[in-house]
């Protein structure tokens, strides 16, 4: 079967989407399947990182889109990037043959309109993978006014672009809801977390030590956000609780990834002179292991305003390792889900944006009792999200897809 991958990110980019779509693009490569993957020539957190047209990698041929790369810093810059993006995309595909599924992410925004507009043309089979929804995030953050124009036509062509899906991805039970309540028959929606990277990600103690000697954090109790640094994921909590906590020297903060909000902590440390804060890059995958095993406690954070909308993917990775995280969201959330199937709630925490004093007690108490050892439970909970067991139900629902679509 011939399948095309199509996502803004893609190897050898460090950020969630590529990870996973790489992942799957091998999967479907050993599974005997021609795959081509169509993403931007630009690092997604560094534009000024750049990657060859084209190239054929593990048997996955890789055709990459030229953006002027204007970052994120301002909504123009975005919206040109991401305009450019889907011009460049139309001329990649239109010169293409035909492909049997396309598998489409969600960036840049509305991309699977993309792929079922070429589906239309060329016949196959369209699967969205929804790893965040889009006009609806925008609206919620505040970047577009709801029942405005720019709004309006986002929301019909993904109405339009879902409703001619093959299969539909979703993330959670929070997720398939929203695409029911647009009108997405139940029987076309999927429903499977993203995975854990299982195959480079496990406990890793000399890894920990050397990662914590390495950034002078060794003897301090490492409270760690990891991953992208989003507003949808809103750290101000966090960031007003290590202010709280700027005299308790044994008590560290550790920012790890990147992402519009990561220069913001990095801002804010500097600003209120903050020496319990450090921020580091995107971590390379081989260097997963070590990095989250420094942490004495993983900060997982859900903004109210985007259940159901966006994913905390980062949580599999972390439960994965055994190590307790603290969610910081709202009653009903997926994070709430999984705390509430971890019978030791020392492993398992849940808080409230805005409590900040409560936030600063759970680390108090948290580093009083200093670093705990990994969970068997939490472990046996993240085999249900491990790569081994949800890559080839993706696969077979990609496979499946395609076999059921006319030519």
């Amino acid at each position: 079967m011939r399948i095309l991958l199509l996502n803004q990110c893609f190897y050898p980019d460090h950020v969630s989407s590529a990870q996973h779509l790489t992942d799957l693009a091998q999967g479907l490569v050993e599974a005997g399947h021609e795959v081509v993957a169509v993403a931007s020539s630009r690092g997604y957190d560094n534009p000024e990182r750049r990657f060859p047209v084209r190239e054929t990698w593990k048997g996955v041929e890789i055709r990459r889109i030229w953006t002027p790369g204007l970052g994120k810093s301002a909504k123009w810059r975005r919206f040109v990037d991401f305009a450019t993006f889907w011009i460049n995309a139309t001329l990649i595909l239109l010169r293409l043959r035909r492909f049997d599924v396309t598998v489409c992410l969600t960036s840049p925004p509305l991309i699977s309109s993309l792929g079922t507009i070429m589906a239309v043309l060329k016949g196959g089979a369209v699967v969205p993978w929804v790893m965040d929804l889009n006009p609806d995030e925008a609206v919620a953050a505040g970047w577009l006014k709801a029942g405005g124009l720019p709004e309006r036509i986002m929301t019909g062509l993904q109405k339009w672009s879902f409703r001619r899906a093959a299969r539909i991805v979703a993330l959670d039970r929070f997720m398939a809801d929203r695409l029911r309540a647009k009108g997405v028959g139940a029987e076309v929606i999927h429903v499977d977390a993203p995975w854990s990277h299982d195959d480079a990600v496990k406990w890793d103690l000399p890894g920990r030590e050397a990662f914590r000697a390495a950034h002078g954090l060794t003897d301090k109790f490492v409270v760690m956000y990891s991953g992208n640094h989003s507003p949808c994921h809103p750290l101000d909590t966090v960031l007003e609780a290590a202010q709280s906590l700027a005299g308790h020297e044994s008590l560290h903060f550790l920012f790890v990834g990147g992402g519009s909000e990561h220069g913001k902590v990095r801002s804010f440390a500097e600003k209120q002179g903050l020496k319990n804060i450090t921020c580091l890059p995107y971590q390379p995958k081989d260097q997963l292991s070590a990095s989250l095993s420094s942490a004495d406690l993983h900060l997982v954070v859900m903004g109210s305003p985007f259940v159901g909308m966006v994913h905390p993917c980062k949580i599999y990775n972390i439960l994965a390792l055994g190590l307790p995280f603290l969610g910081i969201g709202p009653e009903e959330c997926h994070l709430s889900d999984l705390a509430e199937r971890m019978p030791n709630r020392r492993y398992a925490r849940i808080g409230k944006h805005g409590d900040v004093s409560g936030l600063v007690q759970v680390l108090l108490d948290a580093a009083a009792a200093g670093p705990l050892p990994p969970s068997e439970l939490s472990r046996a909970l993240a085999a249900e999200f491990s790569q081994s067991r949800l890559r080839p139900r993706m696969i077979d629902v990609i496979a499946g897809a395609g076999q059921g679509m006319p030519d």
